[in-house]
């Protein structure tokens, strides 16, 4: 059976994510009266080398260049632009205090991700996700019924964890089940796209958009659970449509044997208790939500030391098994910093990139142009849903990066709405999240670009219901 690919791998945008941003990182709000270099060589040259790196970064499937490679090396020629005016105008120290203060953010935002990550590895490690797949194999459900399972477990599995690692989970287990028709295949993996990016639009934690809006302190911690209702009818509304036309057979049940490896459940018990940890600092310590998360760290080191300790008691408790001493220990030990090692180093440095070059176009100035444009001349209404549909060719992380950097002044209403419109708009299009790239890959051939833009108008009537949803229940916001 085709093995779900390891979350290391499997980590691109988490999401899982889900990935912070202070407010320090907006440059423009700690910089007084920078220079407007919009129309000056040095913008030019910034922008170029921004899009030409980020265009690099969406076709790395063609040309194996890692992602992080030409934004790192864009985010790094930016500020050397910006440093050139700022130093031959006697002003460098200003460019400096600038750049520190995106830098700030940054690694903010890389212990988050670093504790996040190494938790979602230590549960495939302990075979936690292994172990929901062969739960849903072993149960012989319909075809029908599956489509509906694996849309609702990745819709709230998706509000803790990163979109892909969600829809690759899924994937797994829909590829095992439906070998034997393509059509099911198609269907349930375009419900379990639009089932991640509308699971991660309703919590703090789910989505880069909802981390980065909450970090803002633009929505506080409790009202992002009013988006609860609108993302599940972004959900539902197209599932039920696509529903229809899964066939009714009933795939053979697969026998597996498959349990958790020792410490997997409380690996699972310490990780939300890190989040919970991490919202308690945010909510009644004013603390950084990073600052949580690395004491939640300390669980797991902890428990990982707990683990190593007691490994001989185990190896002791299965004389009998066939394994050697090597393998058992091998079985039976866990070490904390080997997950910490297999993090996926080029997301965390994708993010790098990102970050440090939009707050380097933000100090030169065009995000200060876009928002006069976008939410000055356009009703915010129209401007948050067009963002919306922007994220179906734009990662979702980037474009709320940009809304926040651009600060319009808009209410918490019209914030909600952009959170939700940002996390939920990707699903429009297979290429429109990490969801639906990592799942066009692990199913080649069966759910393709051309596969999901059949179902685009159904996915569409899902994101104005959801749209629609908001207005009706959330009016208090606005």
């Amino acid at each position: 059976m085709k093995k779900i690919p390891r979350l290391t791998n499997a980590c691109y945008f988490f999401s899982f994510v889900l990935f912070f941003l202070p407010s320090l990182v907006f440059a423009q709000e700690t910089i007084s009266q920078p220079l407007n270099l919009t129309n000056h060589w040095a913008g030019y040259g910034a922008l170029v080398l921004f899009v030409v790196a980020y265009m690099l970064a969406m076709i790395e499937e063609a040309t194996d260049l890692r992602k992080s490679k030409p934004m790192v090396f864009a985010a790094s020629l930016i500020w050397v632009l910006i440093a050139v005016v700022y130093t031959s105008g006697n002003m460098s120290e200003q460019a400096g205090v600038a750049f520190r203060s995106s830098l700030e953010g940054y690694a903010e935002l890389f212990l988050f991700i670093m504790v996040s990550m190494t938790y979602l590895n230590a549960m495939e490690d302990r075979g936690v996700f292994d172990s929901l797949r062969v739960w849903l194999l072993s149960k012989n459900f319909s075809y029908r019924q599956l489509f509906w399972i694996t849309g609702i477990q990745a819709f709230f599995i998706s509000s803790a964890c990163n979109n892909l690692t969600t829809a690759l989970l899924m994937g797994s287990v829909i590829l095992a089940m439906g070998k034997d028709n393509r059509k099911f295949v198609t269907l349930a993996c375009i419900n379990v796209v639009v089932a991640s990016n509308a699971g991660g639009s309703f919590s703090p934690f789910g989505d880069i958009t909802t981390l980065l809006v909450w970090q803002k302190g633009v929505v506080p911690f409790g009202d992002f659970f009013s988006l609860l209702i609108p993302a599940i009818i972004n959900f539902a509304l197209p599932a039920a449509i696509m529903s229809l036309w899964i066939p009714k057979e009933r795939p053979a049940a697969v026998m597996e044997a498959q349990s958790m490896k020792r410490g997997g459940l409380v690996i699972i018990g310490l990780f939300v208790l890190t989040i919970i940890t991490s919202a308690s600092f945010e909510n009644f310590l004013s603390l950084p939500p990073a600052a949580g998360m690395m004491l939640g760290l300390t669980y797991l080191s902890f428990f990982s030391y707990y683990l190593q300790q007691t490994v001989g008691v185990q190896i002791d408790a299965v004389n009998d098994n066939p394994l050697t001493a090597t393998e058992a220990k091998q079985e039976h030990s866990f070490d904390v910093f080997q997950k910490v090692a297999n993090l996926e180093w080029d997301t965390l440095l994708f993010f790098y990139g990102v970050m440090v070059a939009v707050g380097g176009l933000s100090f030169i100035g065009y995000l200060t142009v876009a928002s006069a444009h976008l939410y000055g001349s356009i009703e915010p209404t129209t401007a948050n849903i067009l963002v919306g549909i922007a994220s179906a060719f734009v990662d979702n992380g980037t474009i709320m990066l940009a809304v926040l950097t651009m600060a319009p002044d808009i209410s918490e209403g019209q914030w909600l709405l952009v959170t939700l419109t940002a996390g939920v708009g990707g699903s429009l299009l297979a290429v429109g999240s990490a969801a639906g790239v990592g799942l066009m890959g692990q199913a080649k051939g069966i759910y393709t670009f051309t596969q999901h833009l059949k179902w685009t108008p159904v996915i569409a009537l899902g994101y104005i219901g959801s749209i629609v949803a908001h207005f009706l229940i959330n009016g208090r916001f606005f």
